[in-house]
């Protein structure tokens, strides 16, 4: 699949109305921790008025969230809030989910979803434990905890969250070609090429690789 220079981003089926109808479990983690109904679709609409590659990031990850089966569930249900700040970006997001999330990551590494990062705080400051999925040969999603920060959330105190995606599977290649090489540029994951990778490396037996926009 080859992008347009200037191709950009159509986020009409990612709407507020229209998201709440097709991804409800997604819908209620964007609203969760707003002040109410009317300001958490206000942040979110600011959020793809204003930052058009964020939200496509966002809503790349969490649609490969979902399509990965953990023993219990995909890791996406476990997420309770996002974190809505600067942290935010182009690459990844942040956001706090049930510590259960951990075990079930753990129990995937043994059946080979998951293998667990080496060397992860030097591209995570802070972080506890990082995992990377291993199904695909790039675009694999990555998860890394930040256990040591916690917040209770609905009776649970969970921990903090960052997942994003690599455009490599192998350590190697992700240290030189993409964060060495966006280091030196200045630049960030670009999620248009994940939207490609993702969708040029669908295998049999998993899911169609959806997010609710399209490159146009």
């Amino acid at each position: 699949m080859l992008l347009k220079s200037d191709a950009s981003f159509n986020f009409a089926m990612a709407r507020w109305d229209a998201l709440a109808a097709s991804r409800p479990l997604l819908h209620g983690i964007l609203a969760h921790g707003a002040l109410d109904v009317d300001a958490a679709r206000d942040r979110y609409v600011q959020l793809m008025e204003s930052e058009g590659p964020v939200l496509a990031c966002l809503l790349n990850i969490t649609t490969s969230m979902m399509a990965i089966n953990l023993p219990v569930a995909n890791p996406l249900a476990y997420f309770k809030e996002l974190i809505w700040d600067g942290t935010m970006a182009q690459d990844r997001f942040y956001g706090y989910a049930d510590p259960a999330l951990y075990d079930q990551v753990k129990r995937a590494q043994t059946q080979g979803t998951f293998a667990r990062e080496p060397g992860f705080a030097i591209f995570h400051k802070g972080a506890t434990d990082s995992f990377k999925q291993i199904q695909f040969g790039e675009a694999n999603v990555q998860l890394t905890f930040h256990a040591d920060d916690k917040k209770l959330i609905d009776g649970v105190e969970c921990i903090k969250m960052e997942p994003d995606i690599d455009y490599y599977k192998d350590l190697a290649a992700h240290a030189l070609l993409e964060v060495i090489h966006n280091g030196i540029g200045g630049c960030l994951t670009d999620p248009k090429q994940v939207y490609v990778f993702r969708i040029a490396g669908r295998r049999a037996g998993f899911p169609e690789f959806d997010p609710p926009y399209v490159i146009v």
